[in-house]
């Protein structure tokens, strides 16, 4: 999931999902979309991986964990996820695998080209990449608002704002 275009960039749907696939995928979106700067992920066994780690490394990835516990740090796809639960999986029988996928991808594309959200000024996550210079292009996104939400804390008279250092929290998962 993009989180600025809302696009589903892919859904890989299997009977089970090894660190060895999950780069597969990475490596496909890498190649479509073009390296991020940091991917957003729970504690699934998927993630925490070495494989998933050195992969990560190797390309200069950031693996942002949400905190075991807390899926409202992840809410845009916990958000996706009922979505996604109540229009497609929980709506068709599917007969095998290959079945599922192609039904699947058929609700990943009406998601991306069909549907408008309202936090994308009611335009499809497609044309909404396409009209900010990001997306299939892989170009990159220029914020409309960033004078007003810069991307460090400024006060509103220039000045500088006091900021305290703070030890990072450690992750639990073991490389």
């Amino acid at each position: 999931m993009d989180g600025y275009t809302r696009e589903a960039l892919r859904i890989e749907p299997d009977t089970s999902l090894p660190s060895l696939r999950v780069v597969r995928v990475l490596e496909s979106l890498r190649e479509r979309r073009g390296m991020p700067a940091a991917i957003q992920v729970d504690n699934g066994t998927e993630f925490t991986s070495r494989i998933v780690d050195q992969w990560a490394y190797q390309n200069q990835v950031a693996l942002h964990f949400i905190e075991r516990g807390k899926p409202t740090q992840n809410a845009l796809i916990e958000s996706f996820n009922g979505k996604f639960r109540d229009e497609c999986l929980n709506q068709n029988w599917f007969v095998d695998l290959r079945h599922a996928r192609e039904l699947i991808e058929a609700w990943r594309v009406d998601y991306n080209t069909v549907r408008p959200h309202s936090s994308l000024g009611y335009r499809t996550p497609e044309e909404f990449a396409a009209a900010n210079g990001c997306g299939k292009d892989g170009g990159f996104a220029t914020l409309e608002n960033a004078m007003r939400f810069p991307l460090s804390p400024s006060r509103d008279d220039g000045g500088s704002i006091s900021t305290v250092a703070m030890e990072p929290k450690t992750l639990g998962a073991s490389l």
